[in-house]
Formats: C-alpha cells, sequence, structure tokens
C-alpha cells in the first residue's frame, strides 16, 4: 500500500518512517478521507501501538510520518527463524493483543494484523499502520476492481473475505489467530497456490491444530489458537483481552520475557495555579501504587522510596537505578475549579523509552475512574495480563464525595509524617472527612490508625484507645471484606490486650490480601509484644516479602530470631536491617526511625562509633519525640550505656510512651531488667 522511506525529522533532530501511498490508491481514496480516518488513528496513545507523529498531503502524495524501529518486522523475524520459542510467540500475542484491545475500545478495528505490520523492537512488540487499512476500504468497492485487496489473504477473517464491510473486533481476533498459529507452527494455516485458494480453504476447511506440527505446545494454547480461528465470528473470543488471557493460562507456562516487571511511582507534580494541590498529587501517586502493589506479578517499590524524589529534577535512569526499579511513573495534576487535568506517563529506567502516556481532562468527580485507568494501563504496559481476580484487587472501596475524598488525602499526607502534630492534623482530616461522608471506610479506619499511633507513641491515655477501638469497629462494619478494616481493628485489638481476637483479624486481613504490608508487619509486633517470638519472625519475613526495601521488619525481626535462640540468623538480618536502613537514608537523610532503628542494630551488631553517630543524628531531628527517645535508649542499652538508656526511656514515658506490654517483651532492653530504675518505672506504667 506504500512505499516506506527512512527520513530525518529536522525539527526535533530525530530519524522517523515515512509512508507515501501508492499513487493508485491516493487517487481512488482522496486527501479528505485520508486524512480523516488518519486523524482517527491518531488519537490511539498504547505502549504497544506505534504512534502516528504527522499526516499530510503534498503534490498529489498522500502521507503518514511514524517513529523509526530500529529493530525488524515479526515478518523479518519469521523469515529468519521460521517458528519462534513458545515464550516469545506468546508474549508477542499478548502484546498485539493488549494493542487490539486499546484501539478496539475506542471503536477502531485494524483490518490489515499480519507479520508485516508488527515491529519488534528491545523485546516489544508494536502495531502499525492503525487506520490505513480502514482508509482503503473507505474507498469503496472501485478499489477492489483495481486488483487492492483490502486485508492480507494469509490472515483475512473469513467475513473480511467476503466482502463485508462492517467488520468488528473478532475480525482482528482470527487475524491475530494466524499469526500466533504461523509463529508457533512456522506455517499459516492456509497454503495455497494464489491468493483465491488461500482465502476460499477458509471457507472450506479447517486448520491442523498446532500440536500436530509442534507437540510441546501446551493444550491451552492450542485451543486458544483454535477458537480465535473460528469460521463463524460468534464461536471465537468476544474480545482481545480474552484471547490474552487464554493464552497467559497456567498449563502454557510461558514467562512474559525481559519486560520490566518493577515500577515506582513519583508523587504526581501539582501543576495548579495555586499550588496549592500537593496533598492532590501524593494522593494519587499513592493510590496507584497502593492498586498496583495488589498486582502478584509487580514488584512496587514502597511510598517512602519513589517520594524521596519529590521535587527533584532528577534523571529516570537515575531514580531506576536507585530504587532498583525497570520503571517509573511520573504525572502532573492541575486543579481549576471542578476540573481536573492529569497527565501520566510511565518510562522505562533503562532506556528513558517512553512505554505509555496518556492524559486525563476531567470533572474532578472522576479521579477515581482516572486512577483506576492508570494503574490498569501501567499494567498493560508492563506486559503483565491480569487475572479477573487481580482486576477486582485492583479496586478500592470508594466515597462519592470528593470534598471527603480530599480531607482523606491531606490526612494520608500528614499521617506518613509519623510525629505527633502530624497524628494529630491527620485525625482531624479524617475526622471532617468523615462528617462529610458517615460511611467513608477508609477514613474510619485512618482514624483509627492514628489513635492507636498517638496511644503507642505519644498519648497512652483512654481517650486514644477508645477512639482507636470505635473507629476500627466502624471502619469494620463498613467493610467486613476490605482487609485495611481488619488489620486497623487488630492493631486497636493488639492495644486492648485482646490477643486472639487481633491474631484472627489480621489472619482475616491477610487471606483477603495476601500483599497488605501494614497486616504482616502489626501482626509481628502483636506477636512480638505476647512473647511468640517464633510467630513473630515468621509475620516479620512475611512483611519484608512484601516490601523488600523495608527496614523496619528485618530490625524487628532480628529481635525475635534472637529471642528464640537462633542468634546466628538474628544477627545475620540485624546485618541487613543495618543496610536497608542505611539505603533508605541515602534518599531520607534526616528520617529519625531510620535512625535510631539502626543505631540500635549497628550497636547490636558491634559498630559502637556510627551507632553513636546515628543516635547523635536522630537526638538532633527531634530530641523531645518519644519515639525518638524510647528508640534512642535500645539503642544505648545495646551500646552497654545504661544509665544513659534509662534517662533517654523514662523521659520518654514522662513525655507520653505508656506502652507497657512492648516494653516488658523488648529484647534490645534485656540489658536493663534487672535495674531498679527499670523495675520502677515498669511500676509506673
Amino acid at each position: 500500500m506504500a512505499t516506506v522511506h527512512l527520513a530525518e525529522d529536522m525539527k526535533h533532530r530525530r530519524p522517523v518512517a515515512v509512508k507515501i501511498l501508492h499513487a493508485h490508491l491516493a487517487a481512488h481514496m482522496g486527501t479528505e478521507r485520508f486524512l480523516r480516518e488518519i486523524e482517527i488513528a491518531a488519537q490511539l496513545s498504547h505502549p504497544h501501538i506505534l504512534t502516528l507523529i504527522d499526516s499530510g498531503a503534498t503534490e498529489g502524495s498522500l502521507y503518514f510520518v511514524m517513529p523509526y524501529v530500529e529493530g525488524e518486522s515479526l515478518r523479518q523475524r519469521l523469515d529468519r527463524e521460521r517458528a519462534l520459542p513458545l515464550d516469545a510467540a506468546l508474549r508477542i500475542a499478548r502484546e498485539v493483543a493488549s494493542a487490539l484491545g486499546y484501539a478496539h475500545a475506542r471503536g477502531i478495528v485494524h483490518r490489515d494484523i499480519k507479520p508485516e505490520n508488527v515491529m519488534l523492537h528491545e523485546g516489544g512488540a508494536f502495531v502499525t499502520d492503525f487506520g490505513i487499512a480502514r482508509a482503503v476500504s473507505a474507498a469503496g468497492d472501485s478499489l477492489t476492481l483495481t486488483g487492492t485487496a483490502l486485508g492480507t489473504p494469509a490472515y483475512m477473517s473469513p467475513e473480511q473475505a467476503a466482502g463485508e464491510r462492517e467488520l468488528d473486533a473478532r475480525s482482528d481476533i482470527y487475524s491475530l489467530g494466524c499469526v500466533v498459529y504461523e509463529m508457533l507452527t512456522g506455517d499459516a494455516p492456509f497454503r495455497g497456490p494464489n491468493a483465491q485458494a488461500v482465502m476460499m480453504r477458509r471457507f472450506t476447511e479447517s486448520p491442523a491444530p498446532v500440536r500436530s506440527a509442534r507437540p510441546e505446545v501446551p493444550e491451552a494454547v492450542d485451543a486458544a489458537v483454535t477458537r480465535a480461528l473460528a469460521r463463524d465470528p460468534a464461536d471465537r473470543f468476544a474480545a482481545a483481552a480474552d484471547l490474552a488471557t487464554a493464552l497467559e493460562s497456567r498449563s502454557a507456562a510461558a514467562p512474559a520475557g525481559d519486560a520490566p516487571r518493577s515500577v515506582a511511582v513519583l508523587p504526581f507534580a501539582d501543576m495548579s495555579p495555586e499550588r496549592d494541590q500537593e496533598y492532590f498529587g501524593d494522593g494519587i501517586a499513592e493510590e496507584i501504587i497502593s492498586a498496583l502493589s495488589r498486582v502478584d506479578a509487580l514488584r512496587v517499590a514502597a511510598r517512602t522510596s519513589s517520594f524521596a524524589f519529590k521535587g527533584k529534577n532528577e534523571d529516570i535512569a537515575a531514580i531506576g537505578a536507585r530504587l532498583r526499579v525497570g520503571a517509573v511513573v511520573e504525572g502532573s495534576i492541575r486543579k481549576a475549579g471542578n476540573r481536573l487535568r492529569v497527565t501520566a506517563q510511565l518510562v522505562s529506567a533503562a532506556d528513558g523509552f517512553q512505554l505509555w502516556s496518556e492524559r486525563y481532562d476531567r470533572d474532578l468527580e472522576d479521579v477515581f475512574a482516572i486512577q483506576d485507568e492508570i494503574a490498569a494501563n501501567i499494567v498493560q504496559a508492563l506486559r503483565v495480563v491480569l487475572s479477573s481476580e487481580m482486576k477486582r484487587a485492583i479496586g478500592r472501596p470508594r466515597t462519592e464525595h470528593i470534598a471527603a475524598y480530599e480531607h482523606y488525602l491531606r490526612g494520608r499526607q500528614y499521617l506518613h509524617q509519623f510525629r505527633e502534630k502530624s497524628l494529630k492534623f491527620a485525625r482531624r482530616m479524617f475526622e471532617r472527612a468523615i462528617e462529610i461522608d458517615p460511611r467513608y471506610m477508609l477514613a474510619y479506619a485512618g482514624l483509627a490508625d492514628c489513635s492507636s499511633f498517638l496511644y503507642m507513641y505519644h498519648d497512652a491515655s483512654d481517650a486514644n484507645l477508645q477512639q482507636a477501638s470505635s473507629a476500627s469497629l466502624r471502619a469494620l462494619e463498613l467493610g467486613p471484606d476490605v482487609a485495611e478494616a481488619h488489620a486497623s481493628r487488630g492493631l486497636a485489638l493488639t492495644l486492648l490486650r485482646d490477643d486472639d481476637g487481633a491474631a484472627r483479624e489480621f489472619e482475616t486481613a491477610i487471606r483477603l490480601d495476601p500483599r497488605l504490608f501494614e497486616a504482616h508487619y502489626f501482626y509481628g509486633r502483636a506477636s512480638l509484644q505476647r512473647g511468640a517470638h517464633e510467630d513473630a519472625a515468621r509475620h516479620f519475613g512475611d512483611a519484608s516479602e512484601v516490601r523488600p526495601e523495608d527496614y523496619q521488619s528485618p530490625s524487628l525481626q532480628a529481635q525475635a530470631l534472637e529471642a528464640s535462640g537462633r542468634r546466628a540468623e538474628g544477627s545475620a538480618v540485624r546485618r541487613r536491617a543495618a543496610q536497608l536502613a542505611e539505603r533508605h537514608l541515602e534518599l531520607h537523610p534526616d528520617d529519625a526511625r531510620a535512625l535510631y532503628l539502626g543505631a540500635a542494630d549497628l550497636a547490636a551488631l558491634g559498630e559502637r562509633d556510627k551507632s553513636l553517630e546515628w543516635i547523635g543524628r536522630a537526638l538532633a531531628i527531634d530530641p523531645d519525640d518519644t519515639g525518638v527517645l524510647y528508640n534512642v535508649g535500645c539503642a544505648y542499652a545495646q551500646l552497654g550505656e545504661p544509665e544513659r538508656a534509662m534517662d533517654c526511656i523514662e523521659k520518654a514515658v514522662e513525655y507520653g510512651f505508656g506502652h507497657r506490654e512492648w516494653i516488658e517483651q523488648d529484647g534490645d532492653l534485656d540489658t536493663l531488667r534487672a535495674l531498679p530504675r527499670f523495675q520502677q518505672l515498669l511500676t509506673r506504667l
């Protein structure tokens, strides 16, 4: 249909591919029809669709411009290898299916899926020429009389070969089935001496099973290809995503290739005129992190890690290297009145190549749909085919009230700061969200957590304890099937000394969402608090698997292992905890918690000088914070400084630290237990 030229985009100084339609096509089609169809195709933005850069008409020639892809077409690879390795063939098929599904959802049928129109670049597949076949077919039957086929015979669906003009997604699915068949067997499903013979055979014959030519292909894959090649469109897959899912069957046992399966989501930059929406940008990023974290096949950098780059203009490759991820999500928000513009892009950390990007101009009330769509598109772009369970896992309980959601986001922003003033402010924000929407389950869970943390670290009052209990109970009533509600309730019950009830809640939370870090982490703390050291070690280990970059879980796991008599294992885990804390401090040099927990680990490992340095840094950040004082006391105890340790712990208790059960079980304080000052402290508590 076209001659392709390698050219240079003089404005942007980049190589591009310029396709000039053959003269007889241009003459029959006309400029207006061509540009109209190309304009529709230009709206497609997907990681596996080769985007359209430009199009136009000049001196009777119709042309369009696409990115130049350094690589080869699928046809070139098939000519060289004939049949492809199973995993490579299925990966390419899923990526093409993903592109087709995206286009079909927007009412666009490709009409000419064939190996020539699939480009392979750096392990990824890209579909080209969207809109061109449609533009040709729109020119009418006169083209057929010139001998131009509206498609390619070896890959045409029966209805397309029959000359039907109104084709739907199932026609493309048939063509993709032909391509998959050829990738697996080395031959097209139908062959013949000429184009007419090839087209006729698809009306009268069924292709031989894939396994007859290649027995090692799993039965599930063979069945999926056979269904895609059904003569009657009604017998095929209804959507390209269904074909992709079928090819992802467990029995296929095909890995997804070398695509990045780890991602970091940076805070979305606030581009609003008043620059007063920082909390909103943070909240959207956090919601996307939460959604992606529920996908088992992805490793997602924790909020604390990715948010370290907030406001910093660092290179994506450097961010990827620091966070050890293969891709990075960055974006921006612009809020004006009730309108919201969100831009997001997924960038490969290895080469800076943009895997996906999108801009959303919506009403503010559409923010939840935007978050879900971004998360789903990122998963697609990373070539992770979602099961129905994973799709459901991405969704979260929501409020219908945007004002309540805004207060909730402000609460989340301050909750993460974990200091007394920030926790109190976060609690007010959650309370306001509940005033607007009395059925906002996540706001009740946030309120409960704030009260629990305040009780544990700053103010061991009955008021905080009762609010933790009542808010967590209300969260559970509103969200009996939501893991966060059970985790919040479990934490509150731990403080209420209902160990059995807390264990049931944590177990339920983990069953509902095995990747909820807080459920494992607080289950570990609850176990450690009641002296169940083996259980605690296991739960902290599970928390570390969910969030490998977290330094807190291994630090506490080491205590549990040592208390169980497994001192060698405990020492090794402490070493890892100290290394993780140091890595965290490279991103967050003023994080007092990483400093004081790391100081205790370094002290236990015999690194006295470094431990004292970290103690000094932690105290300089916030010398009156109860959490800082208590944990610095633990580090001093490990260093063999009992008087300095007791000074810090007594001051922490004086300022509001009242978690007696924790003090009784904390292994870091074992060297202090015989001291009269320590016994007197327990009596006061």
